[in-house]
């Protein structure tokens, strides 16, 4: 037996000069004294960045010395083998109070040639959205590489950026080369590969307090970007209660909604993956077979692979919860 239970970590608040304070009014996060607190990172595996254990007798350790010591025990044997002691998501909340810069990431072949790191494949769920939040994913038009310099060059690369106004539930896959940001007004989950490699395109001539524009990557993107053309960019998906309902499913991640009013009792024995809830609204118990772990309204839990059933029981009228693993 490897003793493993419910893990949960402290999280990492990050201040970023369009953050805001949405996250400790609609997620209940306590993040001290940051005026802008745009990011919590809730899961990571990231350098410099790693999560450090919360609750029961592991708490002090790093994520990355779990997986040292409990390898497939702790995120399943197949992902142990692949991605080795490096945990091969980073979980997050993002809290956009003003515009986030337009931006790409590149592919895994690309992210390992320049920087020896993985690409940055992504997902958001739209937690919550003020009147008018805008999010991009993608171009408007047929764009080719020609077209988008000629567009940057004059100052006028928004009209080529495709726009939706989102609302709570929304949902955006968002696979390594496609242009995007987020918008003022929205509070978004995302689940993206472990990797901070991000190339800045266009930040709206913004300042910091120094009176400084933050770097662009002008340069770097342009191999990055692709140029392909889609007409809908939102992911279609739907939700049926008290059954965990797959929204995005890919090789690096698969995400499921999850909204439940009674128990629920959850076999993954033939998944060998960890499990990660988000947990956006309500509160709710994990039962296992050695104890229980209470999760609240905007905390995050991971499930160890060697916890294969476990049941999820309701503490208030109604949960909605994200679930995440690898297939």
């Amino acid at each position: 037996m490897s003793g493993l239970y419910p893990l949960k970590f402290k999280p990492l608040y990050h201040e970023k000069i369009w953050g805001g304070n949405r996250m400790k009014s609609l997620l209940n996060k306590d993040y001290g004294s940051l005026s802008n607190c745009g990011e919590s990172w809730e899961i990571s595996g990231v350098e410099g960045n790693i999560s450090e254990v919360s609750n029961g007798f592991l708490a002090g350790n790093n994520l990355q010395e779990l997986v040292e010591i409990y390898m497939g025990d702790l995120v399943g044997d197949k992902v142990f083998k692949k991605f080795g002691v490096e945990f091969p998501l980073l979980i997050k909340f993002i809290d956009a109070a003003d515009d986030l810069s337009v931006q790409v990431h590149p592919n895994d072949e690309l992210s390992k040639k320049r920087h020896n790191a993985f690409g940055k494949t992504e997902m958001w769920y739209v937690v919550g959205a003020e009147n008018d939040a805008l999010i991009n994913s993608g171009f408007s038009q047929e764009v080719t590489k020609e077209k988008y310099l000629e567009y940057f060059s004059s100052g006028k690369l928004m009209d080529l950026l495709h726009y939706d106004k989102v609302l709570e539930g929304d949902v955006f896959f968002i696979p390594a080369g496609r242009v995007h940001a987020i918008g003022k007004g929205a509070l978004v989950a995302e689940i993206q590969q472990t990797s901070d490699v991000t190339y800045r395109i266009f930040d709206y001539n913004r300042k910091d307090a120094n009176g400084n524009e933050r770097e662009l990557h002008v340069d770097l993107a342009l191999d990055a970007i692709d140029f392909s053309y889609k007409e809908d960019y939102k992911t279609k998906y739907t939700k049926e209660k008290n059954l965990s309902s797959e929204i995005v499913s890919c090789e690096y991640f698969t995400t499921n909604f999850l909204e439940f009013d009674k128990m629920l009792e959850k076999e993954y024995n033939r998944l060998d993956s960890f499990i990660i809830y988000m947990n956006l609204d309500g509160e709710f118990e994990v039962e296992f077979e050695d104890g229980r772990e209470q999760v609240k309204k905007g905390e995050t839990v991971l499930i160890p692979a060697s916890l294969e059933t476990y049941k999820l029981k309701p503490l208030s009228a109604g949960v909605k919860t994200l679930e995440v693993y690898i297939k």
